[in-house]
């Protein structure tokens, strides 16, 4: 996300989560109590930063964990700031762990070795955190 923005569009949004439009648009309405998009004369809806957080944690909920939509609208209901905590910690973890990806390709030429080890490192913190 960029930032300073104010809005997002539905495309935008939807390039963020890596799914298309009419999902976000569908979400939207299915999650309505929580996302709350302003609309302009033509009726597009844009997005605050806070609505594309939610979004993204319906996102996380609904696709990585497996959950039916009933099950994360009831989750986000229940415990709205544990589920932003741990969304939050998982896209702190994927951020790492492209910056060490960045770091060991620039460095290849050191060892051959380093990249492997760090690969079989990865694949292991990654099946711990169901990532």
């Amino acid at each position: 996300m960029e930032e300073g923005k104010l809005y997002y569009t539905v495309g935008e949004v939807a390039k963020i989560l890596g799914e298309n439009a009419s999902l976000v648009r569908f979400w939207s309405n299915k999650f309505s109590s929580f996302i709350k998009p302003v609309r302009n004369k033509k009726g597009n809806r844009f997005f605050t930063q806070k609505d594309v957080e939610t979004l993204k944690m319906i996102h996380h909920l609904v696709k990585e964990s497996g959950m039916t939509l009933e099950g994360a609208y009831l989750r986000m209901k229940q415990n709205l700031s544990g589920a932003d905590r741990k969304l939050e910690i998982i896209e702190r973890l994927r951020s790492i762990k492209a910056k060490l990806l960045a770091i060991a390709s620039e460095n290849e030429d050191i060892t051959e070795d380093y990249p492997q080890d760090l690969q079989d490192t990865q694949e292991a913190h990654d099946s711990e955190l169901n990532i």
